[in-house]
């Protein structure tokens, strides 16, 4: 199929509410192209106040029932979870419209522009926020597609995950979960880590290993055993203090107070109003990547400081008799483990509760989410977990969040089970004193947000 992105015109997304189909098809409307879409969430009535965001700027939304295919309809963009029995792709086999994936899509956005391409298995979306924020400082006017929306963005009425700017220089998040890294070709190639999630080890090695063979320039984290070993050039890699591996950015010096980081790269200062050592990870991986675009360390440290964040990573919903209460995307071992670890110097003791998605995935990922969680927990820490999320579709529901709860009760650390996740503020609740932090993690669930946002609010 040769689909060339300027001949497209009026492109229809199936499944447009989710995280990387609602940018890519902003973007596109950004453009000047007439964008339309549907998703079951509209027929749930789950979508929250996407379907209002898409239309206010011009994209047409319709019931996931085919009504929204039309002659004028040029191109189908399907997502990963949508299957052939899906009324759209059934319209548009009969109608002989062309179907493609959303990474297609992005491919051939990507292939169109200078693009720098965030690439691992965690802080991607942090990161490409950070270096969207520092190029739009410097004056670049780039675009950017992301999986999740930047707080400065949302403020605007936008969903947050995507922006057309005036220049050629485009920054985007690379999905290493359906492999579809792999068919971009950036100017620049951004890799922050390697870590077991979706995939094996050494499946995610070969992985990454093309998406560095397909970069103009690759830059990697020198602090993670993983990514190091795919360096190209080490004066070209960023890291943070530790093992001193000789990068050509060295960040030092991360101090935490509160919910603000601060540190040092190559003598210029760095404050962030984010938490966590990851956070300042993801900071000089963007000041390293928009360094090769020309920005001075001064003035990447200059935007920074007006980071806003994005939405749902460590996202601080307020302090409320005492209590802080923070909502979180984690949802991998490492993730869940970072956002415990970046609440700890706020507060004596964290109650963290999480709610894992989907039983394949949760268990491939058991035994490593006891192992980082229950590392990452102090005596006094604690840790609640519900139901795992069901989507939909076939499965074995062979796993319950409660055999995880078990493993970590096991290692010795502060484990509890509470099924029904509307139960928990009153079980959780007598674990609470002032000056706590209650973390909320979980994706994939659209309703993650307001539910945290009724915990906070019933607290």
């Amino acid at each position: 199929m040769n689909i060339e992105l300027k001949n497209i015109k009026a492109p229809f997304f199936i499944g447009v509410a989710g995280a990387g189909m609602s940018a890519i098809a902003q973007y596109l409307q950004g453009t000047g192209k007439k964008v339309s879409g549907s998703d079951r969430f509209f027929n749930e009535g789950k979508a929250g106040d996407i379907k209002a965001k898409l239309e206010n700027d011009g994209i047409q939304c319709f019931l996931q029932d085919g009504s929204g295919i039309t002659p004028e309809t040029d191109l189908i963009v399907a997502s990963t979870a949508i299957e052939d029995t899906v009324a759209e792709i059934k319209k548009a086999k009969e109608l002989g419209i062309p179907v493609i994936k959303r990474s297609e899509l992005l491919a051939l956005i990507a292939a169109s522009k200078k693009t720098i391409a965030v690439g691992g298995t965690s802080g991607k979306s942090t990161t490409t926020a950070m270096l969207f924020d520092i190029l739009t400082y410097a004056g670049l006017s780039p675009s950017i597609i992301s999986g999740a929306g930047l707080v400065s963005l949302i403020k605007k009425g936008k969903i947050g995950n995507a922006f057309v700017g005036n220049s050629e220089w485009l920054v985007i998040e690379a999905d290493e979960s359906d492999g579809s890294i792999v068919q971009y070709q950036p100017k620049i190639g951004l890799l922050l880590n390697i870590e077991k999630d979706h995939k094996e080890l050494d499946e995610l090695m070969q992985v990454f290993e093309t998406f560095k063979n397909n970069s103009e320039f690759f830059i990697v984290n020198q602090s993670n055993e993983h990514s190091r070993k795919l360096s190209v050039h080490l004066v070209n890699d960023f890291e943070i203090e530790g093992e001193n591996l000789g990068a050509g950015f060295f960040a030092t010096g991360f101090q935490q107070k509160g919910f603000k980081i601060s540190f040092d790269i190559e003598g210029q200062h760095f404050e962030l109003n984010v938490a966590g050592r990851h956070n300042m990870e993801n900071a000089v991986a963007a000041v390293t990547a928009a360094v090769q675009t020309g920005v001075p360390l001064k003035i990447a440290s200059e935007a920074l400081a007006h980071y806003e964040g994005i939405y749902r990573r460590c996202q601080v919903l307020g302090n409320k008799s005492g209590i802080w209460v923070v909502d979180d995307f984690a949802h991998n071992p490492v993730k869940c483990a970072a956002a415990i670890k970046s609440c700890q110097p706020v507060a004596e003791k964290v109650v963290a509760w999480f709610q894992p998605h989907g039983y394949t995935p949760t268990k491939f990922l058991r035994s490593d989410f006891a192992k980082e969680i229950s590392e990452a927990l102090r005596p006094q820490d604690e840790i609640w977990m519900s139901e795992i999320f069901y989507a939909g579709g076939t499965t074995t529901k062979d796993i319950s969040a409660n055999d995880l709860i078990n493993d970590i009760r096991a290692l010795g650390k502060n484990a509890y089970f509470v099924e029904d996740r509307n139960q928990l503020l009153e079980n959780v609740q007598p674990h609470l004193q002032e000056g706590n932090v209650l973390l909320l993690m979980g994706a994939r669930d659209p309703s993650l947000e307001q539910f945290s946002k009724d915990i906070y609010e019933r607290l």
